[in-house]
């Protein structure tokens, strides 16, 4: 459609788009009207949907009719405009119809507030300033490592010393109130770690140092993961059978084959130290992620729109009660429970809300300046991502997300992932490089160690 439009600031954080719609288009979509009214009528004399445009005009009135038109028609000429001049608008738009005229185009302007567009014309000098974090691994991540994998497979075994934090004990617990016995804190022949905090804090208090055969007697106040009893003071009786600690195996061959599928322990090592490799890969590329997005948004100087900021801010706070109801808790208990109160709460998600937004913004400058779009299979595979996760059809999914409008807020989505992925491509690459850059020839004896070579030995 040959539609004209244009835009012009109308405030701090709003423009107004004019539009112009042939005087062709604007007659079609106008007709449409017509007949669409024309089908929901009954006028005597007239089959239904052939009932004339005078006749309308006279039993229902043409403001009825213009009515139907700008429901219909002037949303669409609008969100055109708004495509074409790649607007963000974060409100309703407020239209003020100019000329609406059968034989005259039709012209109007949608005044509206809208997303803040930034430009980043040094991104590439400020990502490439940004330190790539450390992947290594060492010796001792993979000692660690097996020293978890020890853990899995230890016994635990009598000991004569007194219990201490880690070790085991063999008691009978027995709970009450007011000499009523309290059945889920009653355990008999109880396998306990001292330093759990499984039961209550008093417990492995008073669990360290005491040997077979002592009874201990606390009285301890219930913390809310009791649920109903929480709050109520228990007395506990506790005697202790037995004091047991962990016997870890060898990190021997043997134990490679119990553990692994490797036959020594070296072989376990090297597929660990492999392991460990990519994995420690992966978090350093997600911190790369966080650290080149933080150094663009801690340069962005924005004044954002504040309907923007509190419906982000309002956005969080929902989130919040969701996950405390989904926890069997109103958003007050969570708080109440944490130390905070309903002002820090919104002072914190306000803080993250403007973080969040601008964050965004970064990324959409991005994706402007370099020509980032989305193509039809990545909003598909978007989609069926989507489905997957929530059961659903593809096909409905697809259907809900162009009636209610997310389907623009999914492109979003991606874009900015895309815009992403460049900034952390664009940090790697350059480290890349530098790692490849041939290095000048050592003047050091080769038989003598560098400071280097001794510190590795060490």
């Amino acid at each position: 459609m040959d539609m004209e439009s244009s835009v012009q600031e109308a405030g701090k954080h709003s423009v107004t788009v004019t539009v112009e719609v042939p005087a062709d288009e604007f007659a079609k979509d106008l007709d449409r009207a017509y007949r669409r009214i024309g089908q929901q009528v009954k006028v005597p004399g007239f089959r239904k949907g052939k009932v004339p445009r005078r006749i309308i005009d006279a039993q229902i009135g043409r403001e009825a009719v213009l009515q139907e038109f700008m429901e219909d028609s002037l949303p669409t000429y609008y969100s055109r405009a708004v495509r074409e001049h790649e607007l963000a608008p974060i409100t309703d738009p407020d239209i003020d119809v100019e000329t609406v005229e059968e034989g005259s185009p039709l012209v109007f302007t949608a005044t509206v507030e809208v997303r803040p567009r930034l430009t980043l014309d040094d991104w590439r000098d400020v990502v490439r300033s940004v330190d790539r974090p450390p992947a290594e691994v060492t010796e001792r991540d993979v000692d660690e490592f097996i020293d978890r994998l020890r853990e899995r497979f230890a016994e635990v075994e009598a000991v004569g010393h007194p219990a201490r934090r880690g070790d085991y004990v063999v008691a009978d617990i027995r709970a009450s109130i007011h000499d009523e016995e309290v059945p889920e804190l009653t355990m008999l022949d109880y396998l306990y770690e001292v330093g759990s905090e499984g039961v209550v804090l008093e417990l492995d208090a008073e669990l360290e140092n005491a040997g077979p055969g002592q009874i201990l007697k606390f009285n301890a106040v219930l913390q809310d993961r009791f649920g109903e009893r929480a709050g109520q003071e228990v007395t506990f009786q506790v005697l202790v059978k037995e004091v047991k600690a962990k016997k870890l195996p060898a990190a021997d061959d043997e134990f490679a084959k119990t553990a692994s599928e490797f036959d020594t322990i070296q072989a376990l090592r090297e597929d660990l130290r492999e392991k460990l490799k990519g994995a420690k890969e992966m978090e350093a590329r997600g911190r790369l992620r966080d650290d080149v997005l933080d150094a663009l948004v801690s340069r962005v100087d924005v004044d954002l729109p504040e309907r923007l900021v509190d419906h982000e801010t309002d956005h969080r706070i929902q989130q919040a009660t969701e996950r405390a109801e989904r926890s069997g808790q109103t958003l007050e208990q969570v708080l109440e429970q944490q130390g905070w109160d309903e002002l820090r709460l919104r002072t914190d998600a306000r803080s993250h809300a403007v973080r969040a937004i601008k964050s965004d913004l970064v990324l959409e400058a991005i994706a402007r300046q370099e020509g980032l779009t989305v193509t039809s299979e990545e909003l598909s595979a978007a989609v069926a991502d989507l489905a997957r996760a929530t059961g659903r059809d593809p096909r409905e999914i697809a259907k809900a997300l162009e009636r209610t409008g997310q389907v623009t807020s999914l492109a979003g989505d991606i874009i900015r992932s895309k815009a992403l992925d460049l900034l952390v491509e664009t940090a790697e690459g350059d480290a890349d490089k530098e790692s490849e850059e041939p290095q000048e020839p050592s003047t050091e004896d080769p038989a003598e160690p560098t400071a280097q070579d001794q510190g590795a030995s060490e």
